[in-house]
C-alpha cells in the first residue's frame, strides 16, 4: 500500500516536470515537489461489454445481394418563361444641332461696333458655296490727343468649292478696307511752335489713310495621285497715296510613299512686285520687285516611338529692279522620339528659310507705317531648336523649347523723324508714322507653355517667352520685347452659361527717335511694358441665340504698343450671335 502511494506521487511529479519543460522558455514558473497523501480506495475495473453489431465470419451472411436501378425518363410540359435581360440605362447628352451659317452683333464704349456675318450653302451631293462678311469700327475717343483716332476695317469673302471622290478644288474671291488716322505726335511737338502756330498746323493735318487688298486664289487636292496639289494665291494691296503692290504665289506639291518612306517635293514660286510714289524726303519714287524660285524635297518617316524630317530648301532669288540674284539654302531636319510614352518626348530640328517681306503684312502688324518704305526679303540662315514635350498626367501637359536663330536683314520699325524743311507735309511727316530698317540679328530664344484640361468644362493655360537679341550694326533690336508672358481660361459654368478669361505682358521695349532736322543723331527711348486682361462672359438663350459680354483691357491702362500711340482704356461690348441654316 506503501509502495502505490510512492508510485502516484512520483507519476504526478513526472507530469508536472513535463508540463513545464512544454512551456515557453521565457515563462518561469519556478519548480515545487508536492507529496499527495489520499487514503486507498478500493476500485473496480471495467467490465468487458459485449458489442452491440458483432462480427459475424459467416459467408453466406456477408454475402451482399446486388441491386440494380433504371431510369424511365419521359418529357414534362412546362409553361415557364424566362424574363429577357435589358441592358442598364446610360444617360446621354442630347445631341448639340449644328447650323450652317451665323450672325453676331455688338455695340460697345468708344462707340465700338462689331458686325459678322458667315453663311454657307450645300450645291448638289459635292459642291458648296460659302460666304463671310467681318466689320469693326471704333469712333475714337482717347484723352488728350488732338488728332482724331478712329478706325475701321470691313472685309468680306466669297469661296466656292467641290468634293469629288478623286480630287477636291476651292476658289476664293477677297476684299479688304481699312481705314486708321497717324494720330501719334511725337511728345515735344507743340515746343516747336506758338500756341497760334500749333493749331494752325495741327488743323491742315489731314491724318486719316486707307488701304485696301483685293485677293484670289483657289486650290486643288488629288486623292490618289504623286501630284498632291497645287495652290494659287494673288493679292493687290494699296493704300490712299498711290502705292501699290501685287503678289503671285504657286506652290504645287509632290507626294508618294515608298517601303513606309514618305518622300516630298514642294516647289515655289513667288513674285513680288510694287511702288510707293515718293520716298520719305520728297525726293524720288521708290520701286521694288523680287522672283523668288524655290525647292523643297523632304523625306518623312515614324515608327511607334520616335520619327524624323529630314529635307532641305533652295531658292533662287531674282532682283527685278537692282538686277542682283542670289541662290540660298537651308536645312529643312526634324526629329522626335518619345522617352517615355506620351509623358516624355524629345525632339529637336534645325530650319530656314527665305522670307519674303511685303507691304502689306508691314502694315498688317503696324498699321502706322509710311508708305515709303524699303521692302526687301528677310534670309532666315537657320533656327536650331531642341525641347521637350509631353503628358505629366491625362490632364496636364507641357512643353518647354530653346532655339538659336540667325536672321540676315532682319526688319524693324522705328519711328520717323519730323522734318519742318519738307515744303509740302504729308499727314505722316510730322513725327507719327514709322520706317522700316533692316539689320542682321542672332537671338537665343527659350519658351515655356503649360496647360490643363480638367475636365471637359473647365481648361487654363500659362506661356511665356525670353529672347535675347544680338544685333550687328543696330544699337537695339528696336520694338521687339525681350519677355512675354500669357495666360488663358475657359470655363462652363452651366449649360447655358460659359465665361473665359486671357491675359498677357509684354515687357520693355525700344524705339529710335531721330532729332529735329537731324535725323542722323537718335535718340533712343524706352517704351514701358504694359499688362492687359481681357474677358468674356457668354449666355446661350436657345441653340440658336447667344448673348455676350467682352471686356478689354480690364487693368485701364492707356500703355502705348507702338511709341506715341496709347490705346484705348477699358473697353467692354454687349452684343449677340444667331445661328441659322440656309
Amino acid at each position: 500500500m506503501k509502495f502505490k502511494i510512492q508510485y502516484i506521487a512520483f507519476s504526478l511529479v513526472f507530469l508536472a516536470t513535463q508540463f513545464a519543460f512544454s512551456q515557453k522558455k521565457d515563462e518561469n514558473i519556478g519548480t515545487e515537489v508536492v507529496n499527495v497523501v489520499k487514503p486507498y480506495t478500493p476500485t473496480i475495473s471495467d467490465a468487458f461489454k459485449v458489442k452491440e453489431t458483432p462480427s459475424l465470419n459467416d459467408e453466406e451472411t456477408s454475402k451482399k445481394e446486388e441491386i440494380k436501378y433504371s431510369i424511365f425518363s419521359f418529357p414534362v410540359a412546362s409553361t415557364f418563361a424566362p424574363a429577357k435581360g435589358k441592358a442598364a440605362g446610360v444617360d446621354k447628352e442630347a445631341q448639340e444641332e449644328l447650323f450652317n451659317s451665323y450672325a453676331t452683333l455688338g455695340l460697345g464704349n468708344y462707340i465700338n461696333a462689331l458686325g459678322e456675318l458667315y453663311v454657307t450653302k450645300n450645291i448638289g451631293d459635292t459642291d458648296y458655296f460659302g460666304g463671310m462678311f467681318k466689320h469693326f469700327s471704333s469712333q475714337g475717343g482717347i484723352k488728350d490727343l488732338v488728332l482724331d483716332d478712329k478706325f475701321s476695317t470691313t472685309s468680306f469673302d466669297l469661296t466656292y468649292g467641290s468634293k469629288k471622290q478623286a480630287y477636291s478644288w476651292t476658289a476664293d474671291l477677297g476684299y479688304e478696307l481699312k481705314n486708321n488716322f497717324w494720330y501719334g505726335l511725337p511728345s515735344d511737338f507743340g515746343n516747336l511752335f506758338t500756341e497760334d502756330e500749333k493749331a494752325k498746323v495741327i488743323n491742315t493735318i489731314n491724318e486719316a489713310n486707307s488701304f485696301s487688298n483685293i485677293s484670289a486664289g483657289g486650290n486643288i487636292n488629288f486623292t490618289n495621285s504623286m501630284f498632291n496639289d497645287v495652290s494659287v494665291k494673288f493679292n493687290h494691296f494699296s493704300d490712299k497715296f498711290k502705292s501699290s503692290e501685287n503678289r503671285f504665289l504657286v506652290k504645287p506639291t509632290f507626294e508618294f510613299d515608298a517601303a513606309g518612306t514618305t518622300i516630298k517635293t514642294k516647289l515655289i514660286v513667288d513674285y513680288l512686285g510694287g511702288s510707293f510714289k515718293k520716298d520719305y524726303s520728297d525726293l524720288t519714287s521708290i520701286n521694288y520687285g523680287y522672283t523668288n524660285l524655290g525647292i523643297h524635297p523632304s523625306i518623312a518617316m515614324s515608327r511607334n516611338d520616335w520619327s524624323f524630317n529630314l529635307g532641305a530648301a533652295a531658292f533662287y532669288s531674282i532682283d527685278n529692279e537692282n538686277k542682283k540674284n542670289k541662290f540660298f539654302v537651308y536645312p529643312q531636319i526634324n526629329a522626335s522620339i518619345a522617352l517615355v510614352e506620351n509623358i516624355m518626348i524629345f525632339y529637336a530640328g534645325a530650319e530656314g528659310t527665305l522670307q519674303q517681306n511685303t507691304y502689306r503684312d508691314f502694315v498688317n502688324e503696324n498699321q502706322f507705317v509710311s508708305p515709303t518704305l524699303l521692302v526687301a526679303p528677310t534670309d532666315k540662315q537657320f533656327d536650331v531648336f531642341g525641347g521637350l514635350k509631353g503628358k505629366v498626367s491625362n490632364n496636364l501637359s507641357y512643353n518647354v523649347r530653346g532655339s538659336v536663330v540667325s536672321e540676315k536683314s532682319k526688319a524693324f520699325f522705328v519711328s520717323n523723324y519730323y522734318d519742318d524743311t519738307i515744303v509740302e507735309q504729308q499727314n505722316y511727316q510730322y513725327g507719327n508714322s514709322f520706317d522700316v530698317t533692316y539689320d542682321d540679328m542672332k537671338t537665343i530664344s527659350f519658351f515655356g507653355e503649360l496647360k490643363a484640361d480638367f475636365t471637359k468644362n473647365f481648361s487654363i493655360g500659362v506661356n511665356g517667352t525670353f529672347n535675347n537679341y544680338n544685333m550687328k550694326n543696330e544699337e537695339e533690336a528696336w520694338n521687339l520685347p525681350s519677355i512675354k508672358l500669357g495666360a488663358n481660361l475657359d470655363v462652363n459654368i452651366t449649360p447655358k452659361w460659359y465665361a473665359g478669361a486671357n491675359v498677357f505682358f509684354v515687357g520693355d521695349r525700344k524705339d529710335a527717335i531721330d532729332k529735329i532736322n537731324n535725323p542722323l543723331v537718335p535718340n533712343i527711348v524706352t517704351l514701358k511694358s504694359y499688362f492687359d486682361a481681357n474677358a468674356h462672359l457668354g449666355f446661350k438663350y436657345t441653340n440658336r441665340l447667344t448673348a455676350f459680354l467682352k471686356l478689354n483691357n480690364i487693368a485701364n491702362q492707356g500703355y502705348q504698343k507702338w511709341l506715341n500711340y496709347p490705346v484705348q482704356s477699358f473697353q467692354f461690348m454687349l452684343g449677340a450671335s444667331y445661328k441659322f441654316n440656309l
